[in-house]
């Protein structure tokens, strides 16, 4: 039986575009905002990649950091991200959901732990920024017996012969981080860049997906259109800064951002 995350890229791919992927950080600004915010873009959405709020993050950059504060300040947890997941799949057209986050949080809740719950609240893939391959093998093995996907990922100065082996070890979905920055930066590199470097990531293997994510706006998005996938992350978080500090409801401006991005990219 397809994966969900398999078969939000199948749809995506009969309707001749790229699969959206929308990142927001659990908890942010408050439980009811979050999960509001996912049931809201749901409908123009494809995969909803949602993050731990963290304190020492390595790989966000500003936006994301700051969505991560509110949520602290908010006091969530590791089991009220599970609690928010598990509401959002009792929705009609809920679409698959990926957490992304790091290990120390994954290795102090307890790796089997952590896998049993989110078999239980339905996630269905998992990022860890700070596992790579071939450090990620075993935990990767375990997701995989408990139904659920790894992501792993790739940039700009992995070698061929590293490419390869990740590729051949990844499941349903690989990301490529398009520069080599934190999250939310600038894109430094040209979209035709990236999808040059994209594509020696396609040439290896073309029947795995493979999403773009980092540096992603309204103004690029439509120059990616080719990949598998583009995930937009800083932007939606920036839009709940923006929200939050002009005294606008949050959840209406994040769904219109999305419909957006979605209109760029048909």
């Amino acid at each position: 039986m397809s994966s969900p995350i398999r078969v939000a890229f199948e749809k995506a791919n009969k309707e001749n575009r790229p699969a959206l992927l929308t990142y927001t950080v659990a908890g942010d600004s408050n439980k009811k905002i979050s999960l509001n915010i996912l049931k809201r873009i749901s409908d123009h959405v494809d995969i909803c990649e949602i993050g731990f709020p963290h304190n020492t993050p390595i790989a966000d950059g500003g936006q994301i950091q700051t969505s991560s504060y509110r949520a602290i300040k908010k006091g969530i947890k590791i089991n009220d991200i599970f609690e928010i997941v598990k509401n959002y799949k009792k929705i009609k057209d809920a679409k698959p959901v990926i957490l992304m986050g790091y290990y120390n949080m994954i290795y102090q809740y307890n790796e089997n732990k952590f896998l049993r719950k989110c078999k239980e609240s339905g996630v269905n893939g998992l990022i860890v920024v700070d596992l790579p391959w071939p450090e990620n093998i075993n935990f990767a093995n375990k997701c995989k017996k408990n139904l659920v996907s790894f992501i792993q990922l790739l940039s700009p100065t992995t070698s061929l012969k590293r490419l390869k082996k990740i590729i051949k070890d990844s499941h349903d979905m690989i990301y490529y981080i398009s520069m080599l920055s934190t999250t939310g930066g600038k894109l430094k590199v040209s979209p035709k860049q990236i999808l040059s470097n994209y594509q020696r990531i396609k040439k290896i293997d073309n029947k795995k997906k493979c999403v773009i994510g980092f540096g992603i706006t309204e103004k690029n998005i439509d120059k990616l259109k080719s990949a598998d996938g583009i995930v937009c992350g800083s932007i939606i978080c920036k839009e709940i800064t923006k929200s939050i500090t002009l005294g606008q409801n949050p959840v209406t401006n994040v769904s219109k951002l999305v419909k957006k991005l979605k209109k760029k990219i048909i």
